[in-house]
Formats: C-alpha cells, structure tokens, sequence
C-alpha cells in the first residue's frame, strides 16, 4: 500500500517505474451464451483445451504434493480432478482465465499461515470486494513489488538439502529438478513443468527400452538364487545359466531381452528364466522367448521357466509357448529348476568328498595294517631261518637279530615307504 501510494502521489509511472496499469472494475460478465459446439473453430478449441487441461492439471497435482509433503499431508489425484473440472466449468460461464493451483498464489497463501480452505473463501470475498470497490486504487502498483511477493513466497520453498539428497540418490531425478527450476526461474512455471515431464519420460523410456538383467548364483549353504554382483559370494551352477529380467517384457525391449540373454550362453546344458520380476509380456515378448528357445535349442541347450506370474503364465498358455518348451520346463521356483536339471551334478558333487574320504580312510589304515602284517610274517620266517635252535627266542625281536646286514634305519625307512604308498589317493 505505501509503494501504491508513493507511486500515485508521485507519478513515477511516468518516470519509467512499470506498474500494474489499467485493471477493469467490477465482476465479469456471463459468458455461458457465447459457448457453441459448432462451427470452424471447434475442432482448434477442443485441441488448446486438451493441452491446456493436462499443462493445468499436471501443474496444480505437482504443487499441491509439494505442499502436500511440506505440511505432512495426503492429495488424491481424483478429487484434484474433478475440482479443477468443475471449477472450469462455471469459470467458463463467467468469462474466466482457465483456473488452476497456481505457484505464485500458493506460495503466498502458504508463507501467510494459512491451514484450512476456509481461507480460500476469505480470499475469494476479498477478491470480490476489491473488484467492486477500490480496483482503480491497483492500477498504480509497481509489478516490482508484486513481483517480490511472490519470490518471498517461493523462497521458502528452495531446499538445498533436498537438491543433493536426490543427486546422490538418481543423477536422472536431479537433471529433472535442474531442468524443472531453470525453466521456472527463467521462463516460466508451465516450461520448468514441461522441461521436467520431458526429462523424467526419457528416464521411463530408457528403463522400458534397456531393461536390467541379472545372473544368478546359489548362496553358499541355502538354497536362495541371487544376483552375483551384488552377492560376490554366490555361486554359480555347473551347466546351469540362471538369468532374471527385472522389468515386463514388451515390443520397445523384447530385442534386448533376447539379445542380452543370449549372449551369456557359453557352454550350458541348461538356461533358467526367472519372470519373478516380469509382470506382463505382449507379443513381441512371446516371440523373443520363442527365438531365444529356437537359437538354445542349436546349441543343445534347454529353455527353461521359474515363477512366472499369473498374467504371464495365461499368455504363454494362450500362445502355445508352454506346448513348445513343454509342461515339465515350467518350475514354481528356481531351486526346483536347479534340482531338475542338474541333480547329477549336485549328487555327485555332494558325494565326491564321502567316497574320496572313505577310500583315504581305507587306504590309510587297512592296507597299511595288511602290508604291515606280511612284512612281519616275512621277517619272522626269516628270523626262524637266521637264528640257531639253540638259542633262546629273544623278548622283542629287532632286525639286527634277524640279519647282520639289516639295520633299524632300514626297516624304518620300509615302513615309511608303506605308510606313503598307503596314504596315496586313487
């Protein structure tokens, strides 16, 4: 009111300084009788009222989740729809600018306290009173000082703990809000809008086309399958390629997934698809699969499917894709995979250690007693042989008894070439 007022007494209007100028007293008048869904311009009109309708709602449900997070609160994207199309609906029948929630507004109903609806009504009276009674007082306001009420109102909004949170969450997420506050700041809140959308579609569209892939390998001592970059530890099956698609497959990616899976074939006897993470497949995704079981099969190698979902389990029914890889290729989970197509190899992998222990066991003590005993009966036949019957059989017997040319050294070092011989695995 005081640069209002400076202005007028002042005439600094006339000095350069921009003001609000003429505004037009008074309510607007009906305009429900000039609405015509005919004639040239109908198709045009209905083309900016699409456009304007998404900028418009896409805008309002952007700012009032700000808001919405800044006072711990709840929006339903429904209600926020039907409100901006009523209120449009008789704002058009009472010559109206198209209504939304817009920024400027907002930010200065949120930095003034306010916290219930009501206020809007108690600014929707004010508004009306002004436009009856004292609008030609606004037209000497300087746009500098409306201007530096909006940006006080918007200033609070600025978090830069915020900002770096998502630079180190998603680089993608933070060019989008660089994208969205530079068209703002610069342009305006419907460019920063748009910029944004554009950016996070693009992000969509890349996670769409090149979905992630993943190899799995068996926790040590469990029977859980994970991803082996992310689980250094986990192993992977002899023969057994486990692979899972972390997105649905359709049209924009089934050439990757394909492509992508294939290229990790490398002597296998068996592939294992994990659709754990595939929510649905179109057609082309059918067809993927069909070319990638075509290409195994060249090579040898079976196709196989672990917990597909409900949706994708009717569509590979209805395609006859399960007729093709047959019943018995499809698995509730990929342990049962596993165990079917390789259970000789785990068998023998898991008995290996028993038979080889067993044997060393065998080879250790019973031949080694067995060679043991002969060598004695040896050399008592040959003491028997050395010794005269005259002389008394000795407590305890030593080669040096048995044969001048026999020492103790010697017997040791036979003994101990016996114990290796019986301590070699086959």
């Amino acid at each position: 009111m005081i640069t209002t007022f400076s202005v007028y007494i002042t005439n600094a209007q006339e000095n350069g300084v921009q003001t609000v100028k003429h505004i037009h007293k008074g309510r607007n008048p009906l305009s429900a009788n000039e609405i015509y869904f005919t004639g040239k311009y109908l198709v045009s009109g209905i083309k900016i009222g699409v456009v304007a309708g998404i900028i418009a709602l896409t805008e309002s449900i952007a700012i009032g989740r700000t808001f919405a997070s800044v006072k711990d609160y709840q929006i339903d994207g429904n209600q926020e729809m039907v409100a901006l199309g009523l209120v449009n609906i008789v704002g058009s029948m009472t010559s109206c600018y198209v209504t939304t929630g817009a920024l400027a507004r907002s930010a200065v109903n949120f930095m003034a306290g306010c916290q219930t609806a009501v206020s809007n009504i108690v600014m929707a009276i004010v508004v009306l009173l002004v436009l009856e009674l004292i609008t030609p007082v606004f037209e000497y306001t300087p746009i500098a000082v409306i201007s530096s009420i909006i940006i006080s109102g918007i200033s609070g909004l600025i978090d830069i703990e915020a900002a770096l949170l998502i630079w180190k969450i998603d680089k993608f997420d933070f060019t989008a809000c660089l994208g969205a506050f530079i068209g703002v700041v610069f342009y305006s809140a419907e460019i920063g809008l748009l910029i944004a959308v554009f950016i996070s579609f693009v992000k969509i569209l890349l996670q769409v086309i090149r979905p992630r892939t993943a190899i799995l390998g068996n926790i040590p001592r469990t029977t859980v399958y994970r991803n082996i970059q992310q689980y250094p530890e986990a192993t992977k099956v002899p023969g057994v390629l486990i692979v899972r698609v972390d997105f649905a497959i359709y049209f924009s990616n089934s050439n990757y997934v394909r492509e992508s899976t294939y290229s990790y074939e490398n002597h296998l006897h068996n592939m294992v698809h994990n659709v754990t993470a595939v929510t649905d497949i179109d057609t082309s995704g059918i067809h993927a699969l069909e070319e990638l079981n075509r290409s195994l099969q060249k090579r040898y190698v079976q196709l196989v499917i672990a917990n597909p979902g409900p949706v994708v389990m009717e569509k590979l029914h209805a395609s006859k894709f399960i007729d093709l890889i047959g019943n018995k290729n499809i698995f509730l989970t990929v342990r049962d995979a596993v165990e079917t197509c390789a259970p000789k190899m785990i068998k023998s992998f898991q008995k290996k250690p028993k038979k080889t222990l067993y044997f060393f066991f065998f080879s250790s003590n019973s031949l080694w007693v067995y060679l043991r005993l002969r060598v004695r009966e040896i050399i008592v036949f040959v003491s028997s042989m050395a010794v005269p019957s005259n002389v008394p059989a000795p407590a305890s017997l030593y080669v040096g008894d048995l044969h001048p040319d026999i020492t103790d050294g010697q017997l040791f070092d036979a003994f101990s070439v016996i114990d290796n011989l019986a301590s070699v695995r086959v």
